[in-house]
């Protein structure tokens, strides 16, 4: 990747409805090798997808839980039947298997309290493996971006 493929993953992240002749423009490149680098970069995977980012308290979502799991054991099929289970839960935005204390990060989005109460007892305590739930919510977001920094000095 070069300057120009990093100036083309930052406006796009910015706004991915850009029309390649806009992005062409704001990259400083004319719109058909801007096109072409669009194309290589979603072709390698760099790109994976465009998404419409959604407010989510105006969604009537006021409860972001974060939610550390530990199972009561590693083997690969209970680790499986997690793994399964947190794709078909909208409500779970992220999942970080992590180092530490706890196995798994869970990011919970939710209508309020006694909402999150049920999906915890409706769905993450009917797993058999689940030893712990500690969670934690946020009181205010000081910071939610999906930007990745494809500018800093250090990327190769």
């Amino acid at each position: 990747m070069d300057a120009f493929d990093r100036k083309i993953l930052t406006h796009l992240q910015d706004n991915a409805r850009l029309t390649n002749k806009e992005l062409a423009e704001a990259v400083q490149l004319s719109p058909s090798p801007c096109w072409r680098r669009v194309q290589a970069l979603e072709k390698a995977g760099i790109i994976q997808s465009y998404r419409t980012v959604l407010n989510q308290e105006k969604l009537g979502l006021t409860i972001t839980a974060f939610a550390h799991i530990t199972l009561d054991n590693h083997h690969s099929d209970t680790v499986a039947a997690f793994d399964r289970a947190i794709l078909h839960w909208p409500e779970v935005l992220e999942c970080h298997a992590t180092s530490g204390d706890y196995d798994y990060l869970l990011k919970i989005v939710t209508r309020d309290m006694p909402a999150y109460n049920r999906f915890v007892s409706d769905k993450l305590l009917k797993l058999p493996a689940i030893r712990a739930i500690n969670s934690s919510f946020s009181l205010n977001c000081k910071k939610n971006t999906t930007h990745l920094p494809v500018n800093c000095e250090d990327m190769a």
